[in-house]
């Protein structure tokens, strides 16, 4: 599996898929998915930052297979898409059946102004959930 064999949805048909039985995976780190996340999202950081940088989390698949089974329909999301791309290959290489990447992360999301309201403004939220290499 590669990137480009990874299912994309747009953050609006994620939207509309969340509604109907499909879970979200948010890939960002713990700090990332405190400050803000989609509500009912599951967290499993596929990576976190430690002294010596970015780091793959050794248990990342452990981790889902705990809260989501193999034929679960699951939509996977990070920032801004690249974490995300890449926990997708796992899941699917790992016997996971039905997994999308949402295009653009929570980043799109929060521009596509589908934050409740209530949330902070759209530019803090994005600010809190940036991780650039």
């Amino acid at each position: 599996c590669t990137p480009e064999d990874v299912a994309t949805v747009s953050v609006i048909a994620a939207k509309d898929l969340l509604g109907s039985n499909h879970c979200y995976l948010d890939v960002r780190t713990p700090e990332e998915f405190s400050k803000s996340h989609i509500h009912h999202a599951f967290n499993v950081p596929y990576m976190f930052i430690t002294q010596e940088g970015k780091v793959k989390n050794p248990e990342f698949l452990k981790e889902v297979s705990l809260i989501l089974k193999k034929d679960d329909h699951i939509i996977v999301g990070c920032n801004s898409g690249g974490r995300g791309i890449r926990a997708c290959v796992d899941l699917i290489e790992a016997g996971y059946e039905n997994v999308s990447n949402m295009e653009g992360g929570y980043s799109a999301w929060v521009d596509a102004g589908l934050t409740p309201a209530g949330d902070k403004p759209a530019e803090e939220l994005k600010t809190f959930c940036k991780f650039r290499p």
